[in-house]
């Protein structure tokens, strides 16, 4: 079930419109099987004929006299285009043998004219796989306020590839216009003694990615400071209440290891400083290097600090080269996840490749929390809509309380539903074969699956994937979860986010960090649009699949780099785009250019 914005009237006539513009366009093996009978009809020499104009519109066929692109079938001997024999005779065996051709070449275009309308009167029932929305909305009567509609599918009838795009397009990799990996530490900023100003303690806030982000920033403050670092605690209050801790995530020893050069890393604080009350202090947002450096006279006079929050302390630009390739190294080398966690989500890539060398990781915010936060219900019945309002007056931290769901859509600003997921990849040319990996929480709503399910059979979960003894250390612990996701979306062929929050920042970013490989973002304002108007069918489906395109052709995870802002907070996040800090053209001579 989904809901509507559209009547139920017009969603039948916007059905009906849409498969007539659509129809009209033959597919390419129909076009193809035009152009043959074109062939074998002129290379006939004899017969005048009819032409049929194969017509899609209407299921039929027209019969008309000359025009582009049809079919001639001759069925008779009326004009001066007769079979002659070769050489002059009186004999009726030549003139019966000449009979008998003309007879098979007109029984051979009847069964070519049959199949032809037999061909077209298959493709007006299932309405062309090409030639409609994705789902046809069908009033269930119980819908409530927000107009629920069950949704049914047309297009598994009549799967098939985009006709206008090679199978290898959709899945290729990106130019990466000569950009790798720069992080290499400056031989003046390797750690010499184990002076330090104080100790930091650091108490990481939110999801994983926010706190693996967060704990990144966090090691580049401490280089900025002279401190060392103890390692990180995590979040156990937030939407998930994850008890676990550094160390059941992430490998400690490598964490350590790979940064010995640049700070120093302790398990807790030594005796002398454990019963000391630390200085507790929430850094500014968005700071700069000078905020910390100056901050480090407290440090010294406090000499542990516990610093309560993580994310965004630092700011995404203007800082020193050094301290940029240091936050890329701790993010994308030094957070290595536990082994166990490492394995599983490449089992899990290996079984998703098994049969196939290709697939699509799936960033799906259409969760209860992120719905409820953003206030949009589009897709979901009044009484799921109702529960999401009440949970956003709950959490007295989320400062809009009345939200207007259908206006916060339209401006782009709500996670894509499952079935606008679907549509859209169906207009991005991916078959309804492709196999797609969810990386998400428990998504929410009883049917809010159903039609992307439909168009898309192949979908996976780790649930679904994982055996269960597998699944049995990690199930009770959502972080440790969504560690395994991040892995097996890092690997994907094509990773696709519906929203802009932290793991489609982080996840995008370390994509590009690896050689740039394909990761769309949609263009939600844009798309929202699109599907509107294909629904209420004043667009058809090839413009709808054209414009899509079209308005996607810069957003595939390309080099640029990093869009800078007003404000640290009106700009591009670093660990979404490293580039400039950790991606650098070399030249020939093995210098960044």
């Amino acid at each position: 079930m989904v809901a509507s914005s559209s009547s139920p009237a017009s969603s039948s006539s916007s059905s009906t419109s849409s498969s007539s513009s659509a129809s009209s366009v033959p597919s390419i093996a129909h076009r193809r099987r035009l152009a043959d009978v074109e062939r074998d009809a002129a290379a006939a020499d004899s017969c005048g004929g009819v032409m049929i104009d194969d017509d899609d519109s209407d299921g039929g066929t027209t019969e008309r006299r000359g025009g582009h692109n049809k079919a001639f079938f001759f069925a008779n001997r009326r004009n001066n285009h007769t079979c002659k024999p070769r050489v002059v005779s009186s004999s009726a065996v030549v003139d019966r043998a000449c009979w008998v051709r003309n007879a098979v070449a007109c029984l051979l275009g009847a069964a070519v004219l049959l199949g032809l309308v037999v061909t077209s009167s298959r493709r007006g029932a299932v309405g062309g796989a090409a030639g409609r929305p994705l789902v046809r909305r069908v009033d269930a009567g119980d819908g409530g306020v927000l107009g629920w509609r069950e949704e049914i599918n047309l297009t598994a009838v009549a799967r098939r590839p985009p006709d206008d795009q090679p199978m290898t397009q959709i899945w290729m990799k990106l130019d990466s216009e000569g950009y790798t990996k720069c992080i290499e530490r400056p031989k003046n900023r390797y750690r010499i003694n184990s002076a330090t100003a104080g100790y930091i303690i650091v108490n990481a806030n939110g999801g994983l990615n926010q706190m693996r982000m967060g704990i990144s920033d966090m090691v580049a403050i401490a280089k900025l400071m002279n401190a060392t670092l103890v390692i990180p605690t995590l979040d156990h209050k937030s939407f998930w209440t994850d008890p676990s801790d550094f160390k059941d995530i992430f490998d400690v020893e490598h964490f350590k290891e790979t940064l010995e050069d640049d700070i120093m890393i302790v398990d807790s604080l030594p005796p002398k400083y454990k019963r000391m009350k630390p200085y507790i202090k929430a850094p500014k947002s968005w700071a700069k290097a000078s905020y910390y450096r100056a901050f480090t006279r407290t440090l010294k006079k406090a000499k542990v600090v516990k610093f309560t929050h993580t994310d965004s302390r630092i700011v995404n630009n203007g800082l020193p080269p050094s301290i940029q390739r240091l936050r890329c190294r701790v993010n994308y080398e030094a957070l290595r996840y536990k082994q166990e966690i490492e394995e599983l989500g490449n089992t899990l890539v290996d079984r998703l490749r098994n049969g196939s060398n290709h697939y699509i990781a799936l960033h799906l915010r259409y969760e209860k929390d992120m719905l409820s936060f953003t206030g949009c219900s589009h897709n979901l019945t009044h009484q799921e809509a109702e529960e999401l309002r009440e949970m956003r007056l709950n959490v007295q931290h989320w400062k809009e309380k009345e939200i207007n769901s259908e206006e916060r859509r339209l401006q782009g600003g709500c996670p894509m539903t499952p079935r606008e997921a679907a549509v859209f990849l169906k207009a991005m040319g991916y078959p309804s074969s492709t196999k797609i990996y969810i990386v998400a929480g428990e998504l929410y709503g009883v049917h809010s699956m159903d039609a992307l399910k439909a168009e898309y059979p192949n979908v996976y979960t780790h649930y679904s994937l994982a055996t269960v003894n597998e699944l049995e250390s990690l199930k009770l612990y959502q972080n440790r979860l969504a560690a395994v996701d991040y892995n097996v979306a890092l690997q994907s062929d094509v990773f696709v986010y519906t929203y802009d929050g932290n793991m489609a920042k982080a996840v995008q970013g370390h994509r590009r960090y690896e050689g740039f490989r394909k990761t769309i973002n949609p263009d939600r304002q844009k798309l929202v649009e699109l599907i509107d108007k294909l629904d209420k069918g004043t667009i058809n489906w090839n413009e709808f699949e054209n414009e899509v395109k079209m308005h996607h052709e810069s957003r595939l995870g390309g080099p640029y780099q990093r869009l800078s802002g007003r404000s640290p907070r009106q700009e591009e996040y670093f660990y979404a785009n490293p580039l400039p800090g950790c991606l650098c053209k070399i030249n020939t001579q093995g210098q960044v250019a």
